[in-house]
């Protein structure tokens, strides 16, 4: 028999109970939920074409509309830390931290470097150096979400669950016909066709940094990320 996890699958049927969030979001603390310029959406992370630069977002405010702000209280921060390798403990960190006044003039320190002003035209705004550059501004909320077919491979998945055996890490044993037909549902409208995303039309707020890569790879060229916001 073959093992296929779906972890995520089970994970999302037991939060289909919940009103579902109207923008790529994930269930979050109390604190958060009643500030949504720190509620965090999703967070992006890839390299330039020629590679030599990283580039990070980040997406707060679910459903944001054209009056949304990003906090002047809070700090929107992406944490990096690099190492020669997968697997090899991180030697290096590097975090790029950005604050906006009331303005929403946005403030950003990372990897020695500084930039300040208004970062909402599309060309955002750069450091003296040219190492750090800036957007920060309302968006169209990039995460893809086939709702409707992880619907229904959640009602697969509760259906089966009774006669599922599981191992030591809590994925299922599956054969693979069963396997593949629930990532091709997870792929697929219910019924079969194109999947609909059920995130388009809705708006976040985004911060998108552009960083000399060299200013977060003092540690070896894998770098990990994650982001944080904080009062």
């Amino acid at each position: 028999m073959n093992r296929a996890c779906l972890g995520r699958a089970l994970t999302i049927a037991a939060l289909l109970c919940t009103p579902a969030a109207l923008a790529a979001d994930h269930r979050d603390g109390a604190a958060v939920l009643t500030d949504p310029s720190t509620d965090i959406n999703d967070v992006f992370a890839w390299t330039s074409t020629d590679g030599t630069k990283l580039n990070l977002a980040m997406t707060v405010f679910p459903a944001a509309t054209t009056a949304a702000k990003f906090s002047n209280v809070a700090q929107y921060v992406f944490h990096t830390a690099s190492t020669p390798g997968y697997g090899t403990p991180s030697t290096a960190t590097e975090d790029i931290l950005c604050t906006f006044d009331t303005s929403q003039k946005i403030s950003c320190w990372g990897g020695g470097e500084y930039v300040t002003g208004d970062a909402s035209a599309t060309s955002g705004i750069t450091s003296s150096s040219g190492k750090l550059r800036v957007f920060a501004g309302l968006r169209d909320d990039p995460f893809f979400f086939n709702l409707d077919g992880f619907k229904a491979t959640a009602h697969l998945v509760h259906e089966a669950a009774g006669s599922l055996t599981f191992d030591a890490a809590g994925c299922p044993a599956l054969d693979q016909t069963t396997a593949n037909a629930l990532v091709t549902q997870l792929r697929s409208a219910p019924g079969g066709g194109a999947p609909q995303d059920f995130f388009a039309g809705l708006n976040g707020l985004a911060i998108v940094i552009q960083i000399d890569k060299t200013l977060v790879t003092k540690g070896g060229s894998t770098v990990s990320v994650y982001a944080s916001t904080r009062k």
